[in-house]
């Protein structure tokens, strides 16, 4: 059942409209975002899809398709942060979220649906939240942008939900458009469409869900997040993007913490690595922008120790079988790679994973090809 039939067996009439947003996956730059720092994310073809209708009394039903449970009936006058709303939180916080930056947000009812794997680290919650602000924003006539969309959808998630996030996911999930990836300045929201088709090189990038989340991931983000902004304040800037990759040995022999110091080392160095796969990229040079993704691996290993077994496994076997580099993506502790292969090769090197994770007797990974997708948009 799609999600206009399913929104009328629930609510009785048809929807205003439907509503999709994609999930993202991140091809370089990884906790660079809330340093104010450059990200390079291209959005995926898994969708967030809502239908939606406006209400006139101020209440706001929520359903999800994807999740055994009755319709949450919330106020929107009584909405509050933190407040204990399970999945639903999400949705309703963009909703509190539009209504604390002043726009006049009545109630709604909201269906959703989605194929963006959760758990995986390609940003399904940015997916529910951002479909949810284009949703409202069309149909109250907020004539919001992008941008400020996925701020207010980024604020719900910080504030409301408690997630400590950067901007990167609302704004890939937003912003990015078909056969591109979005080079994403996070301290002014500029964006640029960097052209990304793999497909006429004779390459993909492929997505290893490893469909593990260890708890160890449980506070590690604020924990990195309070050791980069404790970094900053040694190095007297106001974030790290300040510190220039060429001064980067340098600041860290003014650093004593051992942990800051490698915090700092991974985030200064990766804001590198997004220049170097930008300028390869303008250059033409597709296939030279895999060591840049292997090295960054190594990064999140060694200096963020965001990886674990099943990530780094992904990663070497991949590489050991003939792709062109590959790397963790999102939060870390589980999720997925990114792997660059050549399509000839897919085949082998999706063997070499799937048998490697069995011999090692992990969980069968799922893999996919990450097709450079469009975002944001009423699709009925």
């Amino acid at each position: 059942m799609g999600v206009r039939e399913g929104f009328e067996e629930l609510y009785g009439a048809a929807p205003e409209g439907v509503w999709a947003a994609p999930g993202r996956v991140n091809l370089i730059g990884e906790y660079t975002d809330f340093n104010e720092g450059f990200v390079m994310p291209l959005a995926l073809p898994h969708t967030a899809v809502a239908a939606v209708s406006r209400r006139s009394d101020g209440v706001l039903r929520l359903h999800s398709a994807d999740i055994d449970g009755p319709v949450v009936e919330l106020r929107v006058d009584e909405l509050v942060p933190r407040s204990d709303t399970g999945w639903a939180a999400y949705p309703a916080g963009v909703v509190w979220a539009l209504r604390e930056a002043g726009h006049a947000v009545g109630g709604a009812d909201i269906h959703l649906a989605s194929t963006v794997p959760t758990g995986a680290g390609l940003s399904s919650s940015a997916a529910l939240e951002v479909v949810t602000a284009l949703a409202l924003d069309d149909l109250y006539e907020l004539g919001l942008t992008r941008p400020e969309l996925a701020r207010l959808a980024q604020r719900a998630e910080n504030d409301f939900v408690g997630v400590p996030c950067g901007v990167m996911d609302q704004t890939a999930s937003a912003c990015c458009t078909e056969g591109h990836a979005l080079h994403l300045d996070c301290r002014d929201l500029s964006i640029r469409q960097v052209p990304f088709d793999l497909a006429s090189q004779g390459l993909e990038l492929l997505v290893v869900d490893t469909r593990v989340k260890h708890a160890l991931g449980d506070g590690a983000y604020a924990e990195r997040r309070a050791g980069c902004e404790e970094g900053a304040r040694q190095l007297g800037v106001s974030h790290l993007r300040d510190v220039a990759y060429e001064d980067l040995e340098a600041a860290l022999a003014r650093l004593s913490d051992e942990r800051v110091r490698r915090y700092v080392r991974h985030v200064v160095s990766d804001d590198h690595r997004v220049d170097r796969v930008i300028t390869l990229l303008d250059a033409g040079d597709v296939r030279a922008i895999g060591p840049v993704l292997t090295d960054g691996h190594a990064s999140l290993r060694d200096d963020l120790r965001i990886s674990c077994d099943e990530l780094d496994l992904a990663v070497s076997t991949a590489n050991a079988a003939g792709a062109l580099g590959a790397r963790m993506t999102g939060g870390g502790f589980g999720g997925s790679a990114v792997v660059l292969v050549e399509s000839a090769d897919v085949d082998t090197v999706t063997k070499a994973v799937m048998e490697a994770f069995a011999a090692a007797g992990f969980t069968a990974p799922r893999v996919f090809p990450a097709v450079p997708s469009a975002g944001a948009r009423r699709i009925g």
